[in-house]
């Protein structure tokens, strides 16, 4: 029986792009008993699937003559994994045992269950940012949620070393004017100033099984241009890579703090009810179920559940809403949004490591680790690439002097020069650059999808499959229409309302809703008793009064042809109706539906835009399903079971169809995993994110099509990636072999590409998040 694997995570400093994660990757597979590495350059990251014997302090020292350090990531409970159903990674996530209580939601006949949602426990530490890594310290000895303020690039080491670099070419420059006969000695020990720690980190690279590293090409070149006597230039090469290298490092960092930044949004302090008194303890110490008070201003420092208050709460840091929500007694909250002007105690519902920015912090950054299929294969690409271009660079060296009768010095310096083109840093960034910056857009808009993989799929979809209760229906039932018929319509409602106080059940909650938005005082009542599966019945201001479905009503009151006509009609627009039966009389009805949310219409439409497909599938009766389709103006399949959606989902992927299905994440479980991509609806804390690939977090049906519309944005981007990685390098490639570029344009050609690449991938971050509100 085969041993269980285990695994174990660090945060990696140093780290700048791809060619970085080669060799840290290479690295870490030379150790005995690792199975599966993954490292995300996005999120400064390295995870190790291994068996549980194995010794794993080696590899600090292997990595760090290469310019990386390590620091563990301490789990902050009993590990799990988890995968999302389609996820086409060897890409490991860890998550703490913790489990939220599922809900179950009764309405309109239809049951929705929202399980376990299993979040690692975990909290993040600092990130490295230009080579530097920076720790904080929080609580119980685990990394602080809010990181440590970043050192400036400038006091990076890479920063000091392109200093040194810098400063001793500019004296190598002056001396040499003055000794003019000096000038090779001064320019060669200028050189090494860059050159030797370059060389070192070659070396390294190459014993841990790396061979051909962008570190392994710029000492080859710069020791061949000091042979064939070009010494200055290697000199001004060697400034120039690190220059480069800095650069490199200091947009990594940006992209890398984009999501991370979210985490600044929650407050230091939290003012917390603890023994009859009020004390401000920090943020992070703040324990489930404690209550906190919330001043008019104050940002929410966890997510809770208002106990007592109303306010206008701005959202808009975690949404993107521009309009503050009104919310009260009972209505959930989220840590970092902005309290408007009442006073909130709130009921704390997660720890700071687990409230709902933690969640798409973490959340993003795992996804980063899941390669998208056009990232994977420019990395098979760049394997065969790069000792392709070192053969091309010792053939262009070679081959004009024995065969054409070339130069040797001249034929070898252009070789040189092609062998710093050929690094394929630019390229093999430019997937994971554009998709790290889409994942942290489509985050801060509350959309979150598990990977680059979903990320690419997004923008291929051509249809998508609704549910109807809790997707494009808000998922609680509303009251449409109250008629009177022995009674005036405000008595009905009244009179239903008594018999309704106290209780709990979607149906009565939507009455006692109706009647306080009309303002209507609520009698009380007496006697009162539930008639299992026909409806409830009270003594209110001494009348017998019963609420129940037509059937029950019809056996206690006759049901004249008018009141039968009005429920038919009521029925016929997919509606609920119940009737209210007083003193042996019919006295009224209340009809309620479970209405579309208010933004569904608008979303549908947006897709339609898109030409993209749309197609209800729900469990629901078909009247009731028909009646929302036809407001809504989407096609309807209704009565159906799990498994009926997954074979509609299998019979339109058949045809040719790339499906995209939406549901609870629970209920439509079949479905979900089937589609091409499976996207939960939900809010906060509840939302179904093990079953699906991606989730929309805000429970908005317009950011359906904003997830289609990110993807397209970040495919586009990467495409511009690709043609910047290989237009630059085919331009210096001819002009080096004409005679017309040399070794210093050749660096800028590699380094220059890496951070033009990075830079239009940062560009999303700007506008992406604009572009989708």
């Amino acid at each position: 029986m085969t041993a269980p694997l285990v695994q174990t995570r660090f945060r990696v400093s140093g780290m700048d792009c791809a060619a970085c994660a080669t060799k840290i990757e290479g690295a870490t597979r030379r150790l005995a008993g690792v199975e599966e590495v993954s490292v995300s350059v996005a999120a400064g990251t390295l995870l190790i699937r291994h068996t549980a014997d194995t010794d794993l302090a080696p590899l600090a020292g292997r990595l760090s003559p290469m310019g990386y350090t390590l620091a563990p990531v301490p789990p902050a409970g009993g590990e799990q994994r988890r995968h999302g159903p389609k996820q086409q990674d060897a890409a490991l996530h860890d998550h703490a045992d913790h489990d939220h209580a599922g809900h179950d939601h009764a309405c309109c006949g239809h049951d929705h269950a929202h399980g376990p949602d299993a979040h690692e426990h975990r909290e993040p530490e600092a990130h490295p940012e230009a080579g530097h890594e920076h720790g904080g310290d929080g609580p119980a000895g685990h990394a602080s949620l809010v990181d440590a303020a970043p050192a400036r690039w400038w006091m990076a080491p890479k920063a000091r070393l392109t200093l040194a670099s810098g400063i001793a070419l500019a004296a190598a420059f002056g001396a040499g004017l003055l000794v003019p006969g000096a000038q090779t000695a001064l320019f060669l020990a200028a050189m090494l100033v860059g050159l030797v720690p370059i060389a070192r980190r070659a070396i390294a690279a190459a014993a841990n099984g790396v061979p051909f590293t962008i570190e392994m090409l710029m000492t080859v070149a710069a020791l061949g241009a000091v042979i064939i006597g070009a010494t200055e230039e290697a000199a001004a090469v060697v400034f120039l890579f690190l220059v480069g290298e800095l650069l490199e490092g200091v947009a990594a960092g940006r992209a890398r703090a984009s999501i991370r930044a979210l985490t600044t949004l929650v407050p230091k302090t939290a003012r917390v009810e603890r023994d009859g008194r009020t004390l401000e303890v920090p943020a992070e110490e703040l324990k489930v179920g404690e209550t906190i008070l919330v001043r008019p201003g104050d940002r929410i420092p966890a997510d809770g559940v208002i106990l007592a208050g109303e306010s206008q709460i701005d959202e808009s840091p975690v949404t993107g809403e521009s309009v503050p929500v009104t919310k009260g007694v009972d209505a959930v909250v989220f840590a970092g949004t902005v309290n408007g002007e009442g006073v909130l105690r709130v009921t704390v519902t997660a720890a700071a490591e687990d409230n709902t920015i933690a969640r798409v912090v973490r959340l993003v950054e795992e996804a980063q680790e899941a390669r998208a299929p056009t990232e994977r294969l420019i990395d098979r690409f760049a394997r065969i690439y790069t000792p392709g271009v070192v053969a091309v660079a010792a053939l262009v060296a070679v081959v004009p002097p024995l065969f054409l009768g070339g130069a040797w010095d001249a034929w070898i310096y252009k070789g040189l020069a092609i062998l710093l083109i050929g690094c394929p840093c630019a390229l093999v960034i430019s997937t994971p650059a554009a998709i790290a910056a889409g994942l942290s857009v489509g985050a801060r808009r509350g959309l979150l999808m598990k990977g680059g993989a979903v990320l690419e799929t997004a923008g291929k979809i051509t249809i998508v499959c609704f549910d109807k209760t809790g997707t494009l229906t808000a998922g609680k039932p509303k009251v449409t229409d109250v008629i009177g018929l022995a009674l005036p319509a405000t008595e009905v409602l009244a009179l239903a309302a008594a018999l309704e106080a106290g209780s709990s059940h979607p149906l009565a909650r939507a009455i006692l809703d109706k009647a306080a938005e009309e303002g209507i005082a609520i009698p009380p009542a007496e006697a009162a008793k539930a008639i299992g599966g026909k409806g409830v019945s009270a003594r209110v201001a001494g009348r017998e009064v019963f609420l129940g479905a037509p059937q029950a009503a019809a056996a206690l009151a006759q049901l004249g042809a008018e009141a039968a006509a009005r429920v038919d009609a009521l029925n016929g627009e997919g509606k609920t109706v119940s009737l209210l039966v007083a003193d042996g009389a019919v006295a009224g009805a209340i009809a309620m539906r479970d209405e579309p949310r208010q933004d569904a219409a608008e979303g549908l439409a947006d897709l339609g835009r898109e030409k993209i497909c749309t197609l209800m599938l729900t469990g629901d009766n078909p009247r009731t399903a028909e009646a929302i389709g036809q407001a809504l103006g989407i096609e309807v399949r209704a009565g159906l079971l799990p498994e009926d959606k997954q074979r509609i989902v299998g019979e339109l992927q058949r045809e040719g169809a790339v499906v995209a299905k939406v549901g609870d994440g629970i209920n439509d479980a079949p479905a979900l995993a089937a589609a091409d991509i499976g996207i939960a609806m939900g809010g906060g804390t509840d939302v179904a994110l093990e079953t699906a690939d991606a989730a929309v977090l805000h429970g908005r049906v317009k950011d359906i099509a904003g997830m289609i519309a990110l993807s397209r944005r970040t495919m586009g981007n990467i495409r511009q990636n690709i043609t910047i990685a290989l237009g630059l390098k085919a331009v210096f490639l001819v002009t080096t072999v004409a005679g017309i570029t040399g070794l210093w344009p050749a660096i800028l050609a590699d380094t220059g590409a890496t951070v033009l690449v990075t830079a239009n991938a940062l560009r999303l971050l700007s506008g992406g998040a604009k572009a989708g509100r």
